[in-house]
């Protein structure tokens, strides 16, 4: 099998490493060896050990020996193009693009199916851990409850600084950014837009429908503050920036936002650069996936599983169930229940297992109300912090 490389940064390029230096590896698992034949990139790249770059997609699309492709371009533009014009041209395709799954996965997963072909993206949710796979397989007899996790490694690295370091939110972002876990517009982790892309991606997987990631309430980690995270303490949790998807009778609800996870819950350990996400099945209960969520060689060690995947299966089409949602299918989240810390201004008489870390504020759990119901118990009082209890 004969591929290209779209886009040799981070991931593209750990692609190519992987293919090289496991190659016998590789071939025994393909049963067949794979060539890497082009890499497409504007960028020169004279110490390369690889001779066959190109500034020209046309040499990729219409090259017949050209049976696969790795799109590790990243967005949309020209990613969205480029994959639907190889897919149609009845090559396989395989990526590590969030943004690109989670905005366009229904149409290119449709193209792929009619050409009997594949367009595989584990890469794009958990880095290297394995999520998508056991999503399509092997949990396929356990009808899926949910999907909760830790899906950003920057966020998560932040939160853990502010918990066991005693660092201001801003004090973590800029460390995250010192060791490379962040990038230098760290908007899309902090605003949880990334862990909005992979919910979605995840709850169209498990549920078998389309979730469009731009109608998912999502909250990032900007007002978290550091007296949130010893409240946290005082009730035995851990502050994580959470995505989540559950099954409702009438569709699913989908939510990103900062969360106070119990200890007693697994996810509530995972620390640092680290992603953890937990499936609830009917037959199988909990499972949990735990392992770096980024990284050059863990998120290319998936894909190039991907590409694996494809060479022996590449007159076949991997079916992965995820067609078009019906109106209204995505739940509005304001009718689905949560008990809820609340951090208060004011006097604690009256709140039971209320606790304080400073004078003139208190803070509490709630039973699970719906939010519209917290003005009411916190009537009388500001609000000066608010999340979910999750898990």
């Amino acid at each position: 099998m004969k591929i290209a490389i779209m886009g040799f940064g981070t991931v593209g390029s750990g692609v190519g490493e992987i293919l090289v230096s496991q190659k016998e590896e590789m071939t025994k698992k393909a049963g067949e060896p794979i060539e890497v034949k082009y890499i497409l990139d504007l960028r020169d790249f004279p110490d390369s050990p690889f001779k066959c770059f190109t500034k020209n997609f046309e040499d990729i699309l219409n090259d017949d020996e050209v049976g696969l492709v790795v799109e590790a371009m990243g967005g949309t533009v020209p990613a969205y193009d480029f994959t639907k014009r190889l897919l149609t041209k009845g090559k396989h395709v395989i990526t590590s693009n969030k943004e690109l799954v989670a905005k366009h996965g229904t149409e290119l997963l449709t193209i792929a199916r009619e050409k009997s072909i594949n367009y595989l993206f584990e890469a794009s949710v958990g880095g290297g851990i394995p999520i998508i796979r056991p999503l399509i397989s092997s949990l396929t007899g356990s009808g899926i409850n949910s999907v909760v996790g830790i899906l950003n490694g920057t966020t998560n690295y932040i939160l853990t600084q502010m918990i066991d370091k005693g660092k201001t939110f801003e004090e973590a972002l800029s460390e995250a950014q010192e060791k490379g876990y962040s990038e230098k517009d760290p908007t899309n982790d902090i605003e949880g837009f990334d862990t909005c892309r992979k919910t979605a991606i995840l709850a169209s997987l498990a549920f078998g429908k389309a979730i469009d990631s731009e109608k998912i309430p999502t909250e990032g980690i900007t007002k978290v503050t550091l007296e949130d995270t010893m409240y946290a303490e005082k009730f035995s949790c851990s502050v994580k920036l959470i995505g989540e998807c559950r099954k409702a009778e009438n569709g699913v609800f989908a939510r990103v936002c900062p969360a106070f996870v119990p200890y007693s819950n697994l996810i509530s350990n995972v620390n640092g650069v680290f992603n953890g996400i937990m499936v609830d099945g009917d037959e199988v209960g909990s499972v949990m996936f735990y392992g770096r969520g980024a990284g050059k060689l863990p998120t290319a060690s998936a894909v190039v599983s991907d590409v694996v995947d494809a060479v022996k299966h590449k007159d076949t089409n991997i079916r992965i169930l995820w067609t078009d949602a019906p109106e209204g299918y995505l739940l509005d989240g304001k009718d689905c229940k949560y008990k809820f810390y609340l951090r208060l201004k004011g006097d604690m008489n009256g709140f039971e297992n209320a606790v304080s870390i400073a004078d003139g504020e208190f803070a509490v759990i709630t039973d699970e109300i719906t939010e519209a119901e917290i003005e009411e118990i916190a009537k009388g009082h500001e609000i000066i912090g608010k999340m979910r209890v999750i898990g």
